[in-house]
């Protein structure tokens, strides 16, 4: 018998359906215990079809000045809403640069950060050209008994990858919830989407819908750096929002 295949996850978002709402920003921090102040997920603005290359204007700031704002001038502006978190590169730059190896890419294609390992340097940081990860920089600060997402810690390999405690001095950022995958469910940012614009799968898959919707015209952000994300768009199609 031929050894089965292995999973190689991915996920599509698709910008014709995104709302720009925010909800799955809201619910990855509501799963990950994020503190006030943090967000794995953003959602940023650009213009319609813009997402890809280098010159992508909702990249060149992804910490403030791309929320809503429009593209062009008055009256003729557009606006398309661009998701962005860890894109799960194959060719990851945090991987390569991480003197500790507390960066590391699972098999499975998720890149993980083991907060037992991490020291805090911030390479990592540096190397990414998504601008995605964050740094605790001191103590968390949450609603009391804050504690309503996945609330517990997880490990992989026994490799601390999530813990709601958030040690400080380290790096956070997606994990792509690799506590529901393991249990066979989507990443929450899936799940509470309401507008089913996020889907995910197996990209090993020919048949799974995530790979057929990168064959049907996929795109990666900043594909010219050859990190090669596992994160696609389906950039905003004018004839078909017409």
């Amino acid at each position: 018998m031929a050894a089965a295949t292995r999973k190689r996850w991915g996920m599509v978002i698709d910008q014709n359906r995104c709302i720009g709402c925010w909800t799955c920003a809201v619910g990855c921090k509501e799963m990950n215990n994020e503190p006030l102040g943090f967000w794995w997920n953003r959602v940023l603005t650009a213009a319609p079809g813009e997402t890809t290359g280098e010159s992508n204007s909702a990249l060149a700031n992804p910490a403030s000045d791309n929320i809503d704002v429009p593209y062009g001038t008055y009256p003729n502006v557009e606006m398309a809403y661009l998701p962005v978190a860890c894109q799960h590169c194959d060719d990851a730059p945090c991987v390569k640069v991480c003197p500790v190896g507390a960066t590391f890419k699972q098999e499975d294609g998720s890149v993980l950060v083991d907060y037992e390992r991490c020291i805090g340097c911030r390479y990592c940081m540096a190397a990414c050209p998504y601008g995605i990860r964050v740094f605790n920089w001191g103590d968390p600060e949450q609603p009391v008994d804050f504690t309503v997402g996945y609330g517990k810690d997880y490990r992989v390999d026994g490799r601390l990858v999530f813990t709601p405690d958030r040690p400080r001095g380290v790096v956070e950022k997606c994990t792509l919830c690799v506590e529901l995958i393991d249990e066979g469910t989507d990443p929450f940012c899936v799940q509470v989407c309401p507008v089913g614009a996020r889907v995910f799968g197996d990209l090993a898959d020919p048949n799974s819908e995530v790979a057929q919707l990168v064959d049907d015209g996929g795109t990666q952000l900043l594909p010219d750096l050859g990190t090669d994300p596992r994160i696609f768009y389906l950039p905003v199609d004018r004839e078909r929002n017409v």
